[in-house]
């Protein structure tokens, strides 16, 4: 563990990304001390000062500004940090346990179990994940739970396939041949030798799907198909500006903040996440060719 953080300590981005994630861990944790709640129920629902559809610019009363019907965007970029980290979390465990215990029982007892698994795995490969998230979006409607079965829906094949390759490689060594002999369950196999030696590059694609995570996340509450109106999601506040951005009645320029703060959230949330795992690929990976 400590030559890990040293490693990470003597990696640029690797410290890049780490610093730029505490930054977000800690507007995460303490979202409520920097914004307050707007609902005692559901704080991620934001502030909303009235219905006006013409946003405001930054003032004392709104850091950021206020979206067209004057939704808070300080409090949307703060609570929608606990929101990322809160679907990208769950997205990643879901899609984890799933794509290992499929990953595992295809490539463990292989045959026609892993013939059936794999070409459906393939066959959800097949289909763009964006494109396929917003048919499942439309069909289970908008709301945060819907957007992560969505999501999780299109993430767990990759997790599958990355598994199942590594089962295949380590059940082929010596050491899972004489643990069969002396009567190792096949889940004391997993437990014991499979899990210890692959889970790294589980680790590394987990990493790295954080990022895509957000960017899908915000990409189906930009269209509509995401969280419900007036949420504090970054692909949201993203959506209610295009109206004013792209308006020939209006100055681009003036209104310009309502884009141009969420997404700067939302490439350093990203860009934090990508650095990370390419520092871990470098790590794990000895294979990894050096540039």
């Amino acid at each position: 563990m400590i030559e890990l953080i040293n490693k990470m300590r003597n990696n640029r981005g690797a410290f890049t990304g780490v610093i730029i994630i505490l930054i977000y861990v800690m507007i995460a944790i303490f979202a409520p001390f920097i914004a307050g709640r707007s609902n005692p129920d559901d704080p991620y629902i934001a502030k909303q000062y009235s219905f006006s559809p013409v946003p405001q610019k930054p003032s004392f009363k709104a850091p950021f500004g206020t979206t067209q019907n004057q939704y808070d965007i300080f409090y949307s970029m703060v609570w929608g940090t606990r929101l990322a980290f809160k679907i990208s979390l769950f997205v990643v465990l879901i899609s984890f346990i799933i794509g290992i215990i499929i990953g595992w029982i295809s490539g463990y007892y292989g045959r026609i179990i892993d013939e059936i698994i794999m070409r459906f795995t393939d066959m959800v490969l097949s289909i763009p994940s964006l494109v396929l998230a917003m048919v499942i979006a439309s069909i289970l409607g908008p709301g945060i739970e819907k957007i992560i079965i969505a999501i999780a829906f299109v993430s767990w094949p990759s997790y599958a396939r990355l598994f199942r390759s590594e089962v295949l490689k380590i059940k082929s060594m010596d050491y899972i041949t004489y643990s069969k002999i002396i009567g190792a369950t096949p889940f004391w196999i997993l437990r014991k030798h499979i899990m210890p030696n692959s889970i790294y590059n589980i680790i590394i694609m987990a990493s790295l799907d954080i990022a895509n995570i957000v960017l899908m996340a915000s990409s189906l509450s930009f269209l509509g198909l995401g969280s419900p109106q007036g949420y504090s999601d970054w692909g949201q506040v993203i959506s209610m500006s295009r109206n004013w951005i792209i308006s020939s009645f209006s100055n681009p320029l003036e209104y310009s903040h309502i884009v141009i703060i969420p997404s700067v959230f939302i490439f350093t949330f990203v860009l934090g996440f990508n650095l990370i795992g390419e520092a871990f690929r470098d790590i794990f990976d000895p294979k990894q060719i050096k540039r």
